[in-house]
C-alpha cells in the first residue's frame, strides 16, 4: 500500500507531502514507512514502523569481511544500537527514528552525528571526535573488524543474515549472548 497525503508543515505551514508505504521484508514482518520533508523550512521526519508485534531481541552481527557491509538492519524507533569495538552505543529515545538500511549505511549515520559535533567541538572533545571518525571510516571501508549488536524490548528490529545471532529472551541491555 501506498499512500500520499498534502497537508500543511508543523513548523512552517507549507503545504507538503507525507508519505506512508507498507513494504514486505523478508525474514521479517510487514513495515510500514512514513516520510515528510519539508523543502521550506527543511522539517524532516522519516520513521519505520514494524507491523507486528514482538518478544524482546538482540542480534549479533561480527563484520569481518567489506561484503558484510551490505548485510541488511531494521532499526525500529525501540531499538539500540552498539559497535562495543568503537564505543559507540545509541540508545532509543524520543527523537529516535526507524530506518532500514545496511551496515555501511549505519556507519555512515555515526560518521555524519560526528561531522556535526565537529562544527562546535574544540580542544580534547574535538581530537575525540575526529578519532572516532577516522576509526568509523575505516570500519566503512572495511579494514577494522568489529560486531553490530541491535537490540530491541518491543522486537522490531533486525539484523536479516544467516550469521546474525539472534539471542532471546532480552532483559538487561548488558547481557550477552
Amino acid at each position: 500500500m501506498r499512500r500520499v497525503i498534502i497537508a500543511p508543515c508543523p513548523y512552517c505551514s507549507s503545504e507538503i507531502e507525507y508519505l506512508y508505504q507498507t513494504e514486505e521484508i523478508p525474514y521479517f514482518s510487514d513495515v510500514l514507512l512514513t516520510t515528510a520533508i519539508c523543502n521550506s523550512c527543511g522539517f524532516r521526519s522519516v520513521d519505520v514502523m514494524v507491523l507486528g508485534e514482538g518478544e524482546p531481541v538482540r542480534y549479533e552481527f561480527s563484520v569481518a569481511e567489506p561484503k558484510d557491509l551490505y548485510t541488511r538492519v531494521v532499526r525500529s524507533t525501540s531499538g539500540l544500537i552498539e559497535i562495543p569495538e568503537l564505543g559507540i552505543l545509541v540508545e532509543p529515545g524520543p527523537a529516535c527514528e526507524g530506518f532500514i538500511s545496511n551496515v555501511e549505511g549505519v556507519l555512515q549515520r555515526f560518521e555524519e552525528v560526528i561531522d556535526r559535533i565537529l562544527t562546535w567541538a574544540e580542544g580534547e572533545e574535538r581530537d575525540n571526535a575526529l578519532a572516532l571518525r577516522d576509526k568509523i571510516r575505516e570500519a566503512r571501508e572495511g579494514k577494522v573488524p568489529f560486531t553490530l549488536i541491535v537490540q530491541d524490548v518491543d522486537g522490531n528490529s533486525a539484523i536479516i543474515h544467516p550469521a546474525a545471532v539472534k539471542c532471546e529472551p532480552v532483559e538487561l541491555p548488558e547481557d550477552r549472548c
